[in-house]
Protein backbone atom coordinates (compact mmCIF):
# COMPACT_ATOMS: atom_id res chain seq x y z
CA UNK A 1 0.00 0.00 0.00
CA UNK A 2 2.71 2.42 0.70
CA UNK A 3 4.43 1.56 -2.51
CA UNK A 4 1.04 2.40 -4.20
CA UNK A 5 0.65 5.74 -2.35
CA UNK A 6 4.62 6.95 -2.88
CA UNK A 7 4.10 5.44 -6.80
CA UNK A 8 0.94 8.43 -7.05
CA UNK A 9 2.59 10.96 -5.06
CA UNK A 10 5.23 10.68 -7.85
CA UNK A 11 2.18 10.77 -10.64
CA UNK A 12 0.76 13.73 -8.95
CA UNK A 13 3.81 15.98 -7.94
CA UNK A 14 4.87 15.15 -11.94
CA UNK A 15 2.01 17.17 -13.55
CA UNK A 16 1.59 21.07 -13.78
CA UNK A 17 -1.73 21.70 -12.67
CA UNK A 18 -2.01 22.28 -8.75
CA UNK A 19 -3.59 19.32 -7.12
CA UNK A 20 -5.18 19.44 -3.35
CA UNK A 21 -7.02 16.27 -1.51
CA UNK A 22 -8.96 17.01 1.45
CA UNK A 23 -11.32 14.42 3.81
CA UNK A 24 -14.84 14.95 4.38
CA UNK A 25 -14.04 17.09 7.61
CA UNK A 26 -12.39 19.66 4.53
CA UNK A 27 -9.11 19.05 6.47
CA UNK A 28 -6.23 18.91 3.44
CA UNK A 29 -4.27 15.42 3.09
CA UNK A 30 -2.29 16.17 0.25
CA UNK A 31 -0.58 18.97 -1.55
CA UNK A 32 1.26 18.31 -4.68
CA UNK A 33 4.38 20.39 -5.71
CA UNK A 34 2.85 22.42 -7.99
CA UNK A 35 0.11 23.34 -5.95
CA UNK A 36 3.09 24.41 -3.17
CA UNK A 37 4.64 26.90 -6.03
CA UNK A 38 1.54 28.51 -7.53
CA UNK A 39 0.15 28.88 -4.08
CA UNK A 40 3.28 29.26 -1.81
CA UNK A 41 2.54 26.92 0.76
CA UNK A 42 4.34 24.05 1.53
CA UNK A 43 2.80 20.67 2.29
CA UNK A 44 4.27 20.80 6.23
CA UNK A 45 2.49 24.32 6.55
CA UNK A 46 -1.34 23.10 5.18
CA UNK A 47 -1.60 18.96 6.03
CA UNK A 48 -4.17 18.41 8.75
CA UNK A 49 -5.47 22.47 8.37
CA UNK A 50 -8.94 23.51 7.17
CA UNK A 51 -8.79 24.30 3.73
CA UNK A 52 -10.73 27.37 3.79
CA UNK A 53 -8.27 28.34 6.38
CA UNK A 54 -5.51 27.86 4.23
CA UNK A 55 -6.82 29.66 1.07
CA UNK A 56 -9.54 31.52 1.68
CA UNK A 57 -11.19 31.80 -1.92
CA UNK A 58 -14.76 33.51 -1.94
CA UNK A 59 -16.25 30.15 -2.02
CA UNK A 60 -15.40 28.76 1.05
CA UNK A 61 -17.84 30.87 3.19
CA UNK A 62 -21.01 30.13 0.90
CA UNK A 63 -20.67 27.54 -1.81
CA UNK A 64 -17.62 25.24 -1.27
CA UNK A 65 -16.98 23.15 -4.52
CA UNK A 66 -16.25 20.48 -2.43
CA UNK A 67 -19.06 20.54 0.09
CA UNK A 68 -21.35 20.62 -3.34
CA UNK A 69 -19.72 17.47 -5.27
CA UNK A 70 -20.03 15.51 -1.88
CA UNK A 71 -23.70 16.48 -1.70
CA UNK A 72 -24.85 15.76 -5.27
CA UNK A 73 -21.90 13.19 -6.53
CA UNK A 74 -21.75 15.69 -9.71
CA UNK A 75 -17.81 16.71 -10.24
CA UNK A 76 -17.13 20.58 -11.22
CA UNK A 77 -15.24 21.70 -14.19
CA UNK A 78 -13.65 25.23 -14.86
CA UNK A 79 -14.95 27.24 -12.17
CA UNK A 80 -12.95 30.73 -11.64
CA UNK A 81 -12.57 31.74 -8.34
CA UNK A 82 -9.61 33.40 -6.16
CA UNK A 83 -7.11 32.40 -3.21
CA UNK A 84 -5.20 33.83 -0.80
CA UNK A 85 -1.06 32.88 -1.64
CA UNK A 86 1.25 32.04 1.28
CA UNK A 87 2.24 36.04 0.89
CA UNK A 88 -1.00 37.42 0.73
CA UNK A 89 -1.45 38.00 -2.61
CA UNK A 90 -5.17 37.52 -4.18
CA UNK A 91 -4.67 34.77 -7.39
CA UNK A 92 -7.11 34.08 -9.53
CA UNK A 93 -7.48 30.23 -10.70
CA UNK A 94 -9.42 27.98 -12.49
CA UNK A 95 -10.50 24.70 -10.73
CA UNK A 96 -11.60 21.06 -11.18
CA UNK A 97 -12.76 19.22 -8.05
CA UNK A 98 -14.48 15.55 -8.01
CA UNK A 99 -15.35 13.37 -4.85
CA UNK A 100 -12.66 10.62 -3.59
CA UNK A 101 -13.96 7.20 -2.79
CA UNK A 102 -12.38 4.24 -1.31
CA UNK A 103 -12.56 0.65 -2.59
CA UNK A 104 -15.88 0.32 -1.43
CA UNK A 105 -17.01 3.17 -3.28
CA UNK A 106 -17.99 4.97 -0.46
CA UNK A 107 -16.64 8.80 -0.17
CA UNK A 108 -14.14 10.50 1.46
CA UNK A 109 -13.01 13.35 0.86
CA UNK A 110 -12.75 15.52 -2.79
CA UNK A 111 -9.67 16.53 -5.11
CA UNK A 112 -9.44 19.63 -6.44
CA UNK A 113 -7.21 20.60 -9.86
CA UNK A 114 -6.34 24.06 -10.42
CA UNK A 115 -4.15 26.26 -12.29
CA UNK A 116 -3.11 30.08 -12.18
CA UNK A 117 -4.98 32.09 -14.92
CA UNK A 118 -3.31 35.23 -13.56
CA UNK A 119 -2.14 35.93 -17.08
CA UNK A 120 -4.87 35.32 -18.67
CA UNK A 121 -7.16 37.56 -16.89
CA UNK A 122 -4.37 40.12 -17.17
CA UNK A 123 -4.70 39.46 -20.75
CA UNK A 124 -8.20 39.90 -21.21
CA UNK A 125 -8.38 43.12 -18.75
CA UNK A 126 -5.56 44.88 -20.97
CA UNK A 127 -7.93 43.90 -24.54
CA UNK A 128 -11.11 45.39 -22.58
CA UNK A 129 -9.59 48.16 -21.57
CA UNK A 130 -8.00 49.17 -24.76
CA UNK A 131 -10.31 47.76 -27.62
CA UNK A 132 -13.12 45.41 -26.35
CA UNK A 133 -16.61 46.58 -26.32
CA UNK A 134 -19.40 44.05 -24.70
CA UNK A 135 -17.38 40.98 -25.67
CA UNK A 136 -16.50 42.70 -29.15
CA UNK A 137 -12.72 42.92 -30.21
CA UNK A 138 -11.83 45.64 -32.93
CA UNK A 139 -10.34 49.18 -33.08
CA UNK A 140 -11.97 49.86 -36.89
CA UNK A 141 -13.58 52.95 -37.54
CA UNK A 142 -16.75 51.01 -38.51
CA UNK A 143 -16.64 48.72 -35.34
CA UNK A 144 -16.25 51.90 -33.17
CA UNK A 145 -19.63 53.14 -34.94
CA UNK A 146 -21.54 50.46 -34.13
CA UNK A 147 -20.49 50.84 -30.37
CA UNK A 148 -21.75 54.40 -30.74
CA UNK A 149 -24.70 53.49 -32.11
CA UNK A 150 -25.49 50.69 -29.20
CA UNK A 151 -25.07 52.97 -26.95
CA UNK A 152 -26.99 55.44 -28.73
CA UNK A 153 -29.62 53.24 -28.95
CA UNK A 154 -29.61 52.27 -25.10
CA UNK A 155 -32.55 54.36 -24.75
CA UNK A 156 -35.22 53.17 -27.27
CA UNK A 157 -37.12 49.89 -27.53
CA UNK A 158 -37.06 50.20 -31.23
CA UNK A 159 -37.03 46.81 -33.09
CA UNK A 160 -33.26 46.22 -34.66
CA UNK A 161 -31.99 44.22 -37.30
CA UNK A 162 -28.33 42.96 -37.65
CA UNK A 163 -26.77 42.39 -40.88
CA UNK A 164 -23.67 40.58 -41.60
CA UNK A 165 -22.18 37.64 -43.11
CA UNK A 166 -21.63 34.11 -41.02
CA UNK A 167 -19.06 34.41 -38.61
CA UNK A 168 -18.71 38.57 -38.09
CA UNK A 169 -20.54 38.75 -34.68
CA UNK A 170 -24.18 39.81 -35.18
CA UNK A 171 -24.90 37.49 -32.08
CA UNK A 172 -22.15 39.76 -29.87
CA UNK A 173 -23.96 42.55 -30.85
CA UNK A 174 -27.13 41.60 -29.56
CA UNK A 175 -26.08 41.01 -26.38
CA UNK A 176 -24.53 44.36 -26.28
CA UNK A 177 -27.65 45.48 -27.39
CA UNK A 178 -29.31 43.63 -24.51
CA UNK A 179 -26.74 44.94 -21.61
CA UNK A 180 -27.02 48.16 -22.43
CA UNK A 181 -30.72 48.75 -22.75
CA UNK A 182 -33.66 49.61 -20.28
CA UNK A 183 -34.96 46.26 -20.37
CA UNK A 184 -31.12 44.65 -19.48
CA UNK A 185 -32.43 43.44 -16.12
CA UNK A 186 -35.31 41.47 -17.83
CA UNK A 187 -35.22 38.02 -19.79
CA UNK A 188 -32.73 38.24 -22.89
CA UNK A 189 -34.53 34.82 -25.64
CA UNK A 190 -32.46 33.29 -27.91
CA UNK A 191 -33.18 31.28 -31.18
CA UNK A 192 -31.93 30.26 -33.67
CA UNK A 193 -34.79 30.11 -36.40
CA UNK A 194 -32.67 27.96 -38.91
CA UNK A 195 -32.30 25.23 -36.29
CA UNK A 196 -36.10 24.55 -35.83
CA UNK A 197 -37.91 22.68 -37.69
CA UNK A 198 -40.82 24.69 -39.53
CA UNK A 199 -43.57 22.69 -39.01
CA UNK A 200 -42.38 23.25 -35.04
CA UNK A 201 -41.14 26.58 -35.16
CA UNK A 202 -44.72 28.25 -34.63
CA UNK A 203 -44.52 26.11 -30.96
CA UNK A 204 -41.47 27.05 -30.13
CA UNK A 205 -42.13 30.83 -30.76
CA UNK A 206 -45.42 31.16 -29.15
CA UNK A 207 -45.66 27.95 -27.22
CA UNK A 208 -48.91 25.38 -27.78
CA UNK A 209 -52.02 24.16 -25.70
CA UNK A 210 -52.16 20.25 -24.35
CA UNK A 211 -52.63 18.15 -27.72
CA UNK A 212 -52.38 20.14 -29.96
CA UNK A 213 -50.52 18.04 -32.03
CA UNK A 214 -49.12 14.31 -30.86
CA UNK A 215 -46.50 14.92 -29.01
CA UNK A 216 -48.40 17.57 -27.11
CA UNK A 217 -48.79 16.31 -23.48
CA UNK A 218 -48.62 19.27 -21.99
CA UNK A 219 -49.72 23.03 -22.22
CA UNK A 220 -45.94 24.67 -23.02
CA UNK A 221 -44.96 28.71 -22.72
CA UNK A 222 -43.35 29.80 -25.96
CA UNK A 223 -40.20 32.14 -26.40
CA UNK A 224 -42.44 35.13 -26.85
CA UNK A 225 -44.23 34.86 -23.10
CA UNK A 226 -40.37 34.21 -22.05
CA UNK A 227 -39.29 37.07 -23.35
CA UNK A 228 -42.59 39.57 -21.93
CA UNK A 229 -41.11 42.95 -20.53
CA UNK A 230 -37.77 41.98 -21.89
CA UNK A 231 -36.08 41.12 -25.23
CA UNK A 232 -36.31 38.22 -27.96
CA UNK A 233 -33.22 37.45 -29.81
CA UNK A 234 -34.28 36.00 -33.59
CA UNK A 235 -31.07 34.92 -34.98
CA UNK A 236 -31.42 33.85 -38.75
CA UNK A 237 -34.73 35.79 -39.17
CA UNK A 238 -34.28 35.32 -43.20
CA UNK A 239 -35.13 31.07 -42.53
CA UNK A 240 -37.93 31.94 -40.98
CA UNK A 241 -41.17 30.59 -43.47
CA UNK A 242 -43.93 33.08 -44.48
CA UNK A 243 -46.80 32.12 -42.71
CA UNK A 244 -44.45 32.88 -39.18
CA UNK A 245 -43.22 35.67 -40.98
CA UNK A 246 -47.01 36.80 -40.97
CA UNK A 247 -47.31 35.84 -36.72
CA UNK A 248 -43.99 38.21 -36.24
CA UNK A 249 -45.61 41.68 -38.07
CA UNK A 250 -49.16 40.54 -35.79
CA UNK A 251 -46.60 40.64 -32.45
CA UNK A 252 -45.19 43.89 -33.82
CA UNK A 253 -48.38 45.45 -34.62
CA UNK A 254 -50.42 44.42 -32.06
CA UNK A 255 -48.26 42.80 -29.27
CA UNK A 256 -50.73 40.02 -29.09
CA UNK A 257 -50.84 36.20 -30.44
CA UNK A 258 -52.09 33.06 -29.58
CA UNK A 259 -50.44 29.69 -28.61
CA UNK A 260 -50.91 26.87 -30.76
CA UNK A 261 -54.11 25.10 -30.47
CA UNK A 262 -55.41 27.56 -28.07
CA UNK A 263 -58.44 30.40 -28.93
CA UNK A 264 -57.22 32.42 -26.28
CA UNK A 265 -55.47 35.61 -27.37
CA UNK A 266 -52.24 36.17 -25.31
CA UNK A 267 -50.36 40.17 -24.87
CA UNK A 268 -46.95 40.50 -24.90
CA UNK A 269 -44.36 43.37 -24.93
CA UNK A 270 -41.28 42.61 -25.98
CA UNK A 271 -38.23 44.09 -27.87
CA UNK A 272 -37.10 42.21 -31.29
CA UNK A 273 -33.64 41.93 -32.07
CA UNK A 274 -33.10 39.97 -35.50
CA UNK A 275 -30.21 38.84 -37.41
CA UNK A 276 -29.44 37.77 -40.86
CA UNK A 277 -26.85 36.54 -43.43
CA UNK A 278 -28.90 37.01 -46.22
CA UNK A 279 -29.83 39.99 -48.15
CA UNK A 280 -33.36 40.76 -47.65
CA UNK A 281 -33.90 43.16 -50.35
CA UNK A 282 -33.25 40.07 -52.77
CA UNK A 283 -35.12 38.17 -50.25
CA UNK A 284 -38.07 40.40 -50.83
CA UNK A 285 -38.04 40.54 -54.83
CA UNK A 286 -38.03 36.78 -54.64
CA UNK A 287 -40.83 36.48 -52.33
CA UNK A 288 -39.08 34.81 -49.34
CA UNK A 289 -39.29 37.54 -47.03
CA UNK A 290 -41.98 40.39 -46.45
CA UNK A 291 -41.48 43.64 -47.04
CA UNK A 292 -43.30 44.95 -44.54
CA UNK A 293 -42.37 42.96 -41.76
CA UNK A 294 -38.59 44.30 -42.92
CA UNK A 295 -39.79 47.32 -42.80
CA UNK A 296 -40.46 47.10 -39.11
CA UNK A 297 -37.76 45.30 -37.82
CA UNK A 298 -35.34 47.83 -39.54
CA UNK A 299 -35.89 50.62 -37.13
CA UNK A 300 -32.40 50.47 -36.24
CA UNK A 301 -30.66 48.50 -38.63
CA UNK A 302 -26.82 47.94 -37.97
CA UNK A 303 -24.96 46.55 -40.61
CA UNK A 304 -21.87 44.72 -39.70
CA UNK A 305 -18.23 44.79 -41.44
CA UNK A 306 -16.92 41.39 -42.77
CA UNK A 307 -13.30 40.57 -41.45
CA UNK A 308 -11.95 41.25 -45.07
CA UNK A 309 -13.28 44.94 -44.63
CA UNK A 310 -11.39 45.27 -41.21
CA UNK A 311 -8.18 43.89 -41.78
CA UNK A 312 -6.65 46.62 -39.47
CA UNK A 313 -8.32 44.38 -36.35
CA UNK A 314 -6.44 40.70 -37.77
CA UNK A 315 -3.85 41.30 -35.47
CA UNK A 316 -5.67 42.65 -32.43
CA UNK A 317 -7.83 39.46 -32.60
CA UNK A 318 -4.84 36.94 -33.53
CA UNK A 319 -3.58 37.91 -30.29
CA UNK A 320 -6.79 37.60 -28.68
CA UNK A 321 -6.43 33.78 -29.98
CA UNK A 322 -3.60 33.44 -29.72
CA UNK A 323 -3.77 33.64 -26.12
CA UNK A 324 -6.50 32.35 -25.52
CA UNK A 325 -5.58 28.88 -26.73
CA UNK A 326 -2.25 29.08 -25.03
CA UNK A 327 -3.75 29.10 -21.66
CA UNK A 328 -6.45 26.67 -23.07
CA UNK A 329 -3.60 23.71 -24.46
CA UNK A 330 -1.30 24.89 -21.52
CA UNK A 331 1.08 26.18 -24.41
CA UNK A 332 4.38 28.56 -24.19
CA UNK A 333 3.04 30.57 -27.86
CA UNK A 334 4.10 34.36 -27.56
CA UNK A 335 3.20 35.58 -30.72
CA UNK A 336 3.11 35.24 -34.58
CA UNK A 337 6.14 35.81 -36.97
CA UNK A 338 5.46 38.18 -39.76
CA UNK A 339 5.80 35.84 -42.79
CA UNK A 340 2.43 34.03 -40.94
CA UNK A 341 1.02 37.01 -40.00
CA UNK A 342 0.87 38.27 -43.47
CA UNK A 343 -0.74 35.21 -44.99
CA UNK A 344 -3.45 35.86 -42.45
CA UNK A 345 -3.65 39.28 -43.09
CA UNK A 346 -4.15 38.35 -46.78
CA UNK A 347 -6.69 35.65 -46.78
CA UNK A 348 -10.05 36.92 -47.34
CA UNK A 349 -11.77 34.95 -44.53
CA UNK A 350 -14.93 33.33 -46.02
CA UNK A 351 -15.75 32.92 -42.89
CA UNK A 352 -14.98 36.06 -40.55
CA UNK A 353 -13.96 35.99 -37.17
CA UNK A 354 -15.53 32.51 -36.61
CA UNK A 355 -13.07 30.91 -39.50
CA UNK A 356 -9.79 33.15 -37.80
CA UNK A 357 -10.64 32.00 -34.24
CA UNK A 358 -10.33 28.45 -35.73
CA UNK A 359 -7.28 28.71 -37.63
CA UNK A 360 -5.44 30.19 -34.53
CA UNK A 361 -6.63 27.08 -32.35
CA UNK A 362 -5.63 24.80 -35.02
CA UNK A 363 -1.67 26.77 -34.85
CA UNK A 364 -1.55 26.65 -31.59
CA UNK A 365 -2.03 22.67 -31.27
CA UNK A 366 0.04 22.41 -34.18
CA UNK A 367 3.01 24.47 -32.94
CA UNK A 368 4.34 22.05 -30.46
CA UNK A 369 7.68 23.20 -28.87
CA UNK A 370 7.43 26.70 -29.86
CA UNK A 371 7.06 30.20 -29.26
CA UNK A 372 5.77 31.94 -32.07
CA UNK A 373 3.30 30.43 -34.41
CA UNK A 374 4.99 30.14 -38.21
CA UNK A 375 3.53 29.79 -41.36
CA UNK A 376 3.73 25.94 -41.14
CA UNK A 377 1.76 26.07 -38.79
CA UNK A 378 -1.11 27.58 -40.43
CA UNK A 379 -4.28 25.50 -41.94
CA UNK A 380 -3.49 23.96 -45.60
CA UNK A 381 -6.31 26.04 -47.27
CA UNK A 382 -4.98 29.27 -46.40
CA UNK A 383 -1.27 28.39 -47.54
CA UNK A 384 -2.75 26.73 -50.24
CA UNK A 385 -4.90 29.31 -51.68
CA UNK A 386 -2.68 32.34 -50.76
CA UNK A 387 0.83 31.14 -52.34
CA UNK A 388 -0.88 29.08 -55.42
CA UNK A 389 -4.63 30.56 -55.76
CA UNK A 390 -5.59 27.00 -54.79
CA UNK A 391 -8.72 25.45 -52.72
CA UNK A 392 -7.59 23.25 -50.44
CA UNK A 393 -7.96 19.51 -51.55
CA UNK A 394 -10.10 18.23 -49.04
CA UNK A 395 -8.73 14.50 -48.77
CA UNK A 396 -6.43 12.04 -46.16
CA UNK A 397 -3.08 13.15 -47.95
CA UNK A 398 -3.91 16.85 -47.34
CA UNK A 399 -4.92 16.61 -43.62
CA UNK A 400 -1.60 17.76 -41.61
CA UNK A 401 -2.22 15.78 -38.35
CA UNK A 402 -1.25 13.11 -36.68
CA UNK A 403 -3.42 11.13 -34.25
CA UNK A 404 -2.23 13.58 -31.10
CA UNK A 405 -3.64 16.06 -32.70
CA UNK A 406 -6.62 15.35 -33.74
CA UNK A 407 -6.93 13.57 -30.08
CA UNK A 408 -5.88 16.63 -28.50
CA UNK A 409 -8.21 18.29 -30.47
CA UNK A 410 -11.31 15.97 -29.93
CA UNK A 411 -10.92 16.17 -26.24
CA UNK A 412 -11.14 19.97 -25.77
CA UNK A 413 -14.15 20.17 -27.42
CA UNK A 414 -15.68 16.93 -26.12
CA UNK A 415 -15.19 14.49 -28.93
CA UNK A 416 -18.10 16.86 -30.82
CA UNK A 417 -16.37 15.60 -34.43
CA UNK A 418 -18.27 18.43 -36.15
CA UNK A 419 -17.03 21.03 -34.28
CA UNK A 420 -13.29 19.44 -34.45
CA UNK A 421 -14.12 19.06 -39.01
CA UNK A 422 -14.29 22.70 -38.70
CA UNK A 423 -11.23 23.51 -37.17
CA UNK A 424 -9.22 21.22 -39.44
CA UNK A 425 -11.00 22.63 -42.77
CA UNK A 426 -12.54 19.01 -43.64
CA UNK A 427 -15.69 18.13 -44.09
CA UNK A 428 -17.04 15.47 -41.02
CA UNK A 429 -16.64 12.19 -43.86
CA UNK A 430 -13.12 13.20 -44.52
CA UNK A 431 -12.55 13.10 -40.45
CA UNK A 432 -14.27 9.88 -39.86
CA UNK A 433 -12.18 8.41 -42.40
CA UNK A 434 -8.46 9.90 -40.85
CA UNK A 435 -9.46 8.57 -37.68
CA UNK A 436 -10.73 5.15 -38.70
CA UNK A 437 -7.06 5.23 -40.92
CA UNK A 438 -5.55 5.65 -37.15
CA UNK A 439 -7.38 3.47 -35.48
CA UNK A 440 -9.41 6.00 -33.36
CA UNK A 441 -12.97 5.49 -32.93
Amino acid sequence: MQNNDSRTDVILNSIAEGVITVDKEFKITFINEAAEKITGFKKDEVIGQFCKNVFKSEFCLSNCPIAQILRNGKSVFDLDTFINCSNSEVLPIRINAAVLKDENNIPTGGVITFRDISLFKQVEDIIKAESQFHGMIGKNKAMKEIYQLVMEISDSDAHVLIMGETGTGKELIANAIQATSKRKKENFVKINCSVIPHNLLGSELFGHAKGAFTDAKSDRIGRFELANNGTIFLDEIAEMPLQMQTQILRVIQEGTFERLGESATRKTDVRIIAATNMNLENAISSGKFREDLFYRLSVLPIEVPPLRKRKDDIPLLIDYFIRKFSFIYKKKILGIDESALDLLINWQWPGNIRELENSIEYAVIKSRGKTHINSHNLPLRIKEKVFNGKSENKNLQTIEHNSANIIELLNTHKWNKTKVAEILGVDRTTLWRKLKSLGID
